[in-house]
């Protein structure tokens, strides 16, 4: 394998150095413990500052959030108790095959708006934002055609022009295109993403609650958990919520605090996992820490907030994440 590059922790408030050893492309966290045993002493805590930047000779360097961690008061401490997954992004990578479905639903439709003869057709560069500012699939076509103009289509030969075809007309749409995503899923190609099944099991083995809460809708989400996870995982979460169980999408906190309230669980000792900025603010608008496992499409997205960020699940195991929770430590 030959010789990891080393990393030292070399600044004032360490005594002594403390070095570990890395690969330059696997993010490092620390939990408060292992921070205190090169720590000076508690008397002299107050000392330390906002963050530390770890670098290797420039090559990588990794902040880390200190002073909450160092001074939190037991009354305040967080216990893992509930792990929570979305599922588009998280579980699966799923932006094209969602972008895709769409795509052939305004061709089966012939869906087109006043500046255009030609079907509506989305690129992955135009989905990739507009995914990541909308949640769910009906808010976003119903802002595309406000801001493009209603479509024509076949059917509704002219645009519809009140609220009620409006209405219609989108949830046909929807309906068509989660018919057409479920085929893709049917096919058999689509796998989880790395980790995800380990850190489940992971959780289910240390008794701790697991939940699936996503802005999709159920029976889509239902197909992708039941092939992706299998059956016997599906029946084992002890809580799945999809966008039909709530009134508002993310970035709206409601689908995690209906978790947390369906669970009996407080909001603080719950665990999310995301991959966006919507399910971010999501997840800390519920009053939930929030880890980041992100996909190419979300990766450029500002992560402020976030407890720890992550490229997928590979290496992230449930003793990483209680120890991010409960030891209030923000790795990125």
């Amino acid at each position: 394998m030959g010789f990891l590059p080393m990393l030292s922790l070399n600044t004032k408030y360490f005594n002594p150095v403390h070095t570990i050893h890395s690969y330059p492309s696997i993010q490092i966290s620390f939990t408060v413990s292992q921070l205190n045993s090169c720590l000076l002493p508690r008397q002299q805590h107050n000392q330390l500052p906002d963050s530390i930047t770890i670098s290797n000779h420039g090559k990588l360097k990794t902040r880390i959030i200190t002073a909450a961690a160092a001074t939190a008061s037991p009354s305040k401490a967080r216990t893992l108790e509930t792990l929570i997954f979305d599922c588009d992004g998280v579980i699966l990578e799923s932006e094209h095959l969602h972008r895709n479905a769409y795509n052939a639903t305004f061709t089966q439709f012939n869906v087109c708006c006043p500046s255009s003869s030609k079907p509506v057709d989305w690129d992955a560069e135009f989905y990739d934002q507009l995914q990541n500012q909308i949640g769910g699939g009906k808010p976003k076509m119903r802002w595309y055609f406000n801001e493009n103009g209603w479509p024509s289509s076949t059917i509704f030969e002219t645009p519809p022009a009140n609220e009620t075809d409006q209405v219609k007309l989108i949830d046909i749409l929807q309906e068509w295109k989660t018919e057409k995503y479920k085929d893709i899923i049917r096919s058999g190609t689509v796998k989880p993403r790395p980790g995800v099944l380990q850190l489940m099991d992971e959780t289910r083995a240390a008794g701790i609650k697991l939940a699936v809460c996503s802005a999709a809708t159920k029976s889509s989400v239902i197909l992708c958990l039941e092939n992706l996870l299998g059956l016997e995982r599906f029946q084992q979460l002890d809580c799945f919520l999809a966008g039909d169980d709530v009134k508002k999408k993310k970035p709206d906190p409601s689908i995690y605090l209906e978790a947390a309230k369906r669970l009996g669980k407080s909001a603080k000792n719950c665990l999310v996992v995301e991959d966006s900025v919507i399910g971010l603010q999501a997840a800390i608008g519920a009053g939930m820490a929030c880890v980041i496992s992100y996909t190419s499409s979300t990766k450029d997205q500002d992560f402020k907030g976030a407890k720890a960020i992550y490229p997928d699940l590979s290496n992230v195991h449930l003793r990483d994440l209680e120890a991010i929770l409960e030891d209030n430590l923000v790795v990125s």
